[in-house]
C-alpha cells in the first residue's frame, strides 16, 4: 500500500489543460494502423474522390449539346440561387419540411415502439417481427406499392374509404400540392421507424436495472424513472440516431421519385431529386447539375462534421475527429 501511494506521489501529473493531440500527430502515432486500412482507402480515393473533384471541376462549366465545354465560372452558383426555374428556395423549403418532418415522427414513432417491446408480454416476438416488415421491404418496393394504395382514381385506400362510406369520393394525395408531402412523410415514417426502434431497444437494455429498482425504491414513479433514469442513459444514443436519420432524409431519393417524381408542380421536389432532373430529365444542364451538386456536398459535410463529434464525445482522441 505504502508503495503504491509513493508512486503515486512520485508519478507526474497532467498538465490541465493540456490540448489533444491533432488528426496529423494521431495519423503518426498509429501509422501502422492505418497500413491496415491503407487498401480500402486507396479504393475510396479512387471510387469516392475522382468523381467528386470531377463533379467540382465541372461546376465551372456548361455542356452543350455538341459535348463541347464551355467555362461560365460561378454563373452555375449564381443561377442557383437566382434561377427560378430551378426554384432552389422552394426546394429547400420542401427538403427541410420533408427531412424535419420524416426524422421527428420517425422517432417518435420508434421510441414508443422500443419502449413498449422493452417490456415482456405474450406475442412480443411476433409483434417485433411485423413491426420490422417495413424496414425490410425495399424502397423500390414500398414506393410502388404505396404509390397504387394511394393512388387518386384507383387506390385502395380512397376505394376503400368510400366503399365503408367514410367518404364520398376518393382522397387525392400524392396528386395534391398540399397533400403530397403530408402523405410522403407518412409513407417514410412508416418505412423508417422500425431502424429507430432497433437503436433504441438496444440501448434500453443498457439501462442499468439496479437504478430503475433503487428508483422504485424511492417512490419514482413511471414517468419519473423514464424522465430521471431511463433518458439520461438514452440520451447519446437518440442523438447519433436522430443524426443518423436527418442526414439519410436529406440524401432521399428513391421513395419520392418512384411516387411522385418530384411533382405536383415541384411540390414534393426535394434537393436530390431536383439535381437528377437538372442532369438526365429533359435538356441535360450537368453544369448546373454540379453546382447544386457541390452545395449539397458542403451541406452534408457541416452536418457530417457534428455527427463525427456527437459519435466521438468521450473519446480521448475526439479532438482528431
Amino acid at each position: 500500500m505504502a508503495l503504491a501511494d509513493s508512486r503515486a506521489l512520485i508519478a507526474p501529473k497532467p498538465r490541465p489543460g493540456r490540448r489533444p493531440p491533432g488528426l496529423f500527430a494521431t495519423i503518426v502515432r498509429r501509422r501502422t494502423d492505418y497500413l491496415y486500412v491503407l487498401p480500402a482507402i486507396l479504393v475510396m480515393l479512387v471510387v469516392i474522390g475522382y468523381p467528386l473533384v470531377s463533379t467540382v471541376f465541372l461546376s465551372f462549366f456548361e455542356i452543350t449539346s455538341s459535348g463541347e465545354r464551355v467555362a461560365t465560372g460561378v454563373d452555375n452558383y449564381q443561377r442557383i440561387l437566382t434561377d427560378r426555374r430551378v426554384n432552389f428556395w422552394k426546394i429547400t423549403g420542401n427538403t427541410l419540411y420533408w427531412t424535419v418532418g420524416s426524422t421527428f415522427f420517425a422517432t417518435v414513432l420508434g421510441f414508443g415502439a422500443a419502449l413498449v417491446l422493452h417490456r415482456r408480454f405474450p406475442g412480443r416476438g411476433v409483434v417485433r417481427a411485423i413491426l420490422l416488415i417495413p424496414w425490410v421491404i425495399s424502397h423500390v418496393a414500398a414506393a410502388y406499392v404505396w404509390r397504387w394504395i394511394l393512388h387518386s382514381d384507383y387506390g385502395l385506400l380512397g376505394g376503400s374509404l368510400v366503399a365503408w362510406g367514410a367518404l364520398d369520393q376518393t382522397p387525392v394525395l400524392l396528386d395534391s400540392k398540399a397533400n403530397v408531402m403530408p402523405t410522403l412523410i407518412a409513407v417514410n415514417v412508416w418505412k423508417e421507424f422500425p431502424f429507430v426502434m432497433i437503436m433504441l431497444t438496444a440501448g434500453l437494455q443498457t439501462v442499468p436495472e439496479g437504478l430503475l429498482r433503487a428508483a422504485r425504491i424511492d417512490g419514482a414513479n413511471i414517468w419519473n424513472q423514464f424522465r430521471h433514469v431511463t433518458l439520461p442513459h438514452l440520451k447519446g444514443v437518440v442523438l447519433i440516431t436522430t443524426l443518423l436519420l436527418f442526414v439519410t432524409n436529406l440524401n432521399s431519393f428513391t421513395l419520392v421519385w418512384l411516387m411522385t417524381g418530384g411533382g405536383p408542380a415541384n411540390a414534393s421536389a426535394l434537393w436530390i431529386t431536383q439535381i437528377y432532373k437538372l442532369a438526365f430529365v429533359g435538356s441535360p444542364q450537368r453544369g448546373l447539375a454540379s453546382a447544386f451538386s457541390v452545395i449539397l456536398f458542403l451541406i452534408m459535410l457541416g452536418l457530417g462534421y457534428f455527427y463525427v463529434r456527437a459519435l466521438t464525445r468521450g473519446n480521448p482522441d475526439q479532438g482528431a475527429a
